[in-house]
C-alpha cells in the first residue's frame, strides 16, 4: 500500500529492538492502575490497542514506594506488580508490538502523604514548585531531604531490582526516566543539585548518578536494551541549569560511552506540557556527541515528524497525546486520515475508568 510520510515507515533498529516503523508511543502517565500500584486488565487493553507503534514506551512506572508519588500510577518493585504487567506485555507481543518499561523515581516531587509523612529524597534539600497530586487532592510540595551516599546506593539497587522485575514481566527493555524534573533530572541540574561531593558541582559529577543507574540497568539488560529520556529544554518543574549546553554535552557523553540502545529527548513546542520554549534546543549538539538512534518528542504533526526524520535531525519521533485518542496512529498517518479529537483535557488523562482511555475507536482498515 502506498503511504504518506514514507520516512516514518522505514524500519529502524533501536539497539537490539527491531521496530517496523519510526512512530513511537511516548510515555504517558494515565493513572489507571489498581490499589497497590498494580497493573490491571484495562491497562492491558489500552496497550494492546496501541501495539502498531514502532515501539511503545510505557507510562512512567515507580521503582519503589519511596519514588512514586502519583495516584494510581503503576509500580514494578514487587511481585504483584510484576505479575500485573505480564498480561500487558503478552497482549502487546501477541499483537506484534514491542514495549519497554520506563523506570521512574520522582525524587522531591513525591508528597509526604505517599510516605507516611516522611520527607521525600532529592539531590539537595529543595522544594518543588506548585502542587502535588495526592489521593486527597492537590497539596503544596514539601521540602525534600538531601540523599546520603547510603541513600544513593540503595536507590541504585532499587533501579536494579526494578530492571530485573521488568525482565521477568516480559518487557523488551527498559528506559530510564531522566527528564521533566524528576530524581535523575534533580541530580543533573544546577538549580536542584547543590551538593559539594562526588555527585555535585561539575557537569561530570552531576551526571554521575545518571551513569551509575544506567550501568546497573545495563548489568541486567545489556546496553542495547537500555535507553534514557532527557529534557534539555530549560525549566522542568523547577529544575534548570545555568549552562545547559555543557550539562547535556556531559550527559550525551555518558550515553555514548555506554552505547545505549537509543536516546529520547523531550523538547516541547508551543503547546508543550513541560518547560519553556524560549531556550535554545540542544538536539543538534546531542546528535553530534551521541551516535546511536535519537528520538525526538516535541508536539509533532505528521508532516513535522516526516520532515525531521527525512532531514536526518533524528531517527524516529515519539508521539504522546496523539496516541491517547488515536490508538491506530500509524495507520492514520500512513493513510492521511484525520486524527481523533484533541484531548488536551487533564480530566480525561488521569480520571479512573475506561472513559477517555480505552473507548477511542480505531479506523477500519481500507482494502
Amino acid at each position: 500500500m502506498s503511504s504518506l510520510h514514507e520516512s516514518l515507515f522505514r524500519p529502524i533498529r533501536l539497539g537490539a529492538i527491531e521496530a517496523p516503523n519510526r512512530i513511537l508511543m511516548a510515555p504517558l502517565t494515565r493513572g489507571r492502575s489498581d490499589p497497590g500500584s498494580v497493573p490491571n486488565a484495562m491497562m492491558t487493553e489500552y496497550y494492546r490497542q496501541r501495539a502498531s507503534a514502532g515501539l511503545i514506551i510505557s507510562e512512567a512506572t515507580g521503582i519503589s514506594r519511596e519514588g512514586l508519588g502519583w495516584p494510581a500510577a503503576p509500580g514494578i518493585w514487587n511481585d504483584a506488580q510484576t505479575e500485573g504487567w505480564k498480561p500487558v506485555t503478552e497482549a502487546v507481543h501477541k499483537a506484534d508490538g514491542r514495549i519497554v518499561l520506563q523506570l521512574w523515581h520522582m525524587g522531591r516531587l513525591v508528597h509526604p502523604d505517599f510516605l507516611d509523612g516522611a520527607p521525600p529524597v532529592s539531590a539537595s534539600a529543595t522544594t518543588g514548585p506548585d502542587h502535588a497530586h495526592t489521593p486527597t487532592g492537590r497539596k503544596p510540595y514539601e521540602p525534600a531531604r538531601a540523599a546520603t551516599t547510603a541513600d544513593i546506593a540503595r536507590i541504585i539497587d532499587d533501579y536494579g531490582q526494578a530492571a530485573q522485575n521488568a525482565k521477568a514481566a516480559g518487557f523488551d527493555g527498559v528506559q530510564l526516566h531522566g527528564a521533566n524534573g524528576y530524581l535523575i533530572d534533580q541530580f543533573l541540574r544546577g538549580s536542584t543539585n547543590l551538593r559539594d561531593d562526588d555527585y555535585g558541582g561539575s557537569p561530570q559529577n552531576r551526571t554521575r548518578l545518571l551513569r551509575e543507574v544506567l550501568e546497573r540497568l545495563i548489568s541486567v539488560w545489556g546496553n542495547e536494551r537500555v535507553s534514557v529520556r532527557l529534557s534539555p529544554n530549560g525549566d522542568s518543574q523547577g529544575c534548570d541549569d545555568p549552562d545547559p549546553a555543557a550539562l547535556f554535552a556531559a550527559a550525551s557523553g555518558v550515553c555514548q560511552d555506554l552505547g545505549l540502545g537509543f536516546v529520547e529527548l523531550r523538547q516541547p513546542g508551543p503547546e508543550g506540557t513541560f518547560g519553556r520554549t524560549d531556550v535554545p534546543r540542544q538536539d543538534g549538539m546531542i546528535r553530534r556527541i551521541y551516535s546511536g538512534p535519537l528520538v525526538l518528542n516535541s508536539d509533532y504533526t505528521a508532516a513535522g515528524a516526516d520532515a525531521d526524520v527525512s532531514a536526518g535531525r533524528c531517527d524516529a519521533i515519539s508521539f504522546g497525546r496523539p496516541f491517547i485518542s488515536n490508538p491506530d496512529l500509524p495507520f492514520r498517518i500512513r493513510t492521511g486520515a484525520e486524527w481523533g479529537p484533541n484531548v488536551n483535557v487533564p480530566q480525561s488523562w488521569y480520571l479512573p475508568g475506561p472513559a477517555g482511555y480505552i473507548d477511542y475507536p480505531a479506523l477500519e482498515p481500507v482494502a
